[in-house]
């Protein structure tokens, strides 16, 4: 293919000359990807030609605040009502636990660079799986500032850190937050148990609070050994989409997703990062904090972010609205210039 621009950036790892775009993971077998994979199932790969592993800060880029008031896929009175419509199911005895998510949307000026705010949550939102993936010719750009692994690769070591439990401060995290997290651990330990070695699954450490900026988060860890000649993508249908962020059991969970919310995910809640097919490495995170543009039909250019709340039995439906206020005030807030950096 020609020459094309673009680039992704990962901590100080820097791809770049993007020579190859592919729309499903069958085709990663050699050389370094960048990859989103939507919520929803669509997965764009991009084979970069350059790889910099310890490539210089970027320079200052500006970003202009965004104005005015956000929109949301589902406002507060519809997002109630399916904490309630949720909590009926459970009930009945068909899901245990569902992610219930919206979707936010800011008009985006035409000549707005997506670097600009890539360098501000740098600054005010550090992360530890932040990226930023740029490639015009794929229709990507992505600024990622999540905290949360899905999937971390080295040779047949797999790991998954999932998150639940989100509160201001762990003396405010409630006992639903905990009951939630070992729920969602069960689930990744089984998704992991279809391609890992028999034995070899397990949790290596338990409800840890972890500290980000504004907020606290309970994080789990499993880990396993990958059985010999799993491909990526078997690995990806045994695991995909996230445990922590549909629910379970997953089935019965995404049918709820796809009946109560309004708007597609995209890349939040989907995964963002990086996969070094020759090395046998890989770090993919859970798409969540995370912001990308895109167009509506009419040609307009959008940048959305998501947010979203674990619903269980013991939920409170205006407590898990707040959770989503909680989750999306500082990202949004940088983002607006509401926040300082």
């Amino acid at each position: 293919m020609e020459a094309a621009t673009g680039h992704a950036r990962f901590g100080g790892l820097l791809a770049t000359h993007p020579v190859e775009v592919r729309h499903d993971v069958d085709a990663i077998e050699s050389g370094f990807w960048a990859v989103v994979a939507e919520f929803e199932g669509d997965v764009t790969a991009v084979r970069f030609e350059t790889v910099d592993r310890y490539a210089a800060a970027p320079p200052p880029t500006p970003w202009s605040p965004l104005e005015g008031e956000w929109d949301s896929s589902l406002d507060h009175a519809a997002y109630l009502d399916g904490v309630a419509e949720i909590r009926e199911r459970i009930a009945a005895g068909t899901v245990y636990q569902v992610n219930l998510c919206r979707v936010m949307s800011h008009e985006l000026p035409d000549d707005a660079d997506l670097e600009g705010l890539a360098r501000l949550l740098e600054r005010g939102n550090p992360a530890p799986h932040a990226g930023r993936i740029w490639v015009p010719s794929a229709g990507l750009d992505v600024v990622c500032a999540s905290p949360e692994a899905f999937l971390l690769r080295d040779g047949d070591r797999l790991e998954s850190r999932p998150i639940k439990g989100t509160a201001t401060s762990i003396e405010a995290m409630l006992p639903k937050d905990y009951a939630e997290n070992v729920m969602i651990v069960d689930l990744v330990r089984n998704d992991l148990s279809h391609v890992c070695r028999e034995g070899t699954v397990r949790v290596d450490h338990l409800c840890r609070p972890e500290e980000h900026p504004g907020l606290v988060h309970l994080v789990s860890a499993v880990s396993g050994e990958l059985r010999p000649g799993v491909g990526w993508s078997e690995l990806m249908a045994a695991t995909f989409p996230p445990g922590s962020v549909s629910g379970a059991p997953k089935h019965t969970a995404l049918q709820a997703i796809a009946d109560l919310e309004t708007a597609d995910r995209g890349p939040y809640c989907g995964a963002v990062g990086w996969i070094d097919a020759d090395e046998g490495t890989a770090e993919l995170a859970v798409g969540i904090r995370s912001f990308w543009a895109e167009r509506d039909d009419a040609g307009r250019r959008w940048l959305r972010f998501g947010t979203g709340a674990g619903i269980t039995w013991g939920s409170d439906p205006e407590q898990e609205w707040v959770e989503t206020q909680v989750k999306s005030r500082r990202l949004v807030g940088l983002a607006s210039g509401k926040v300082e950096a």
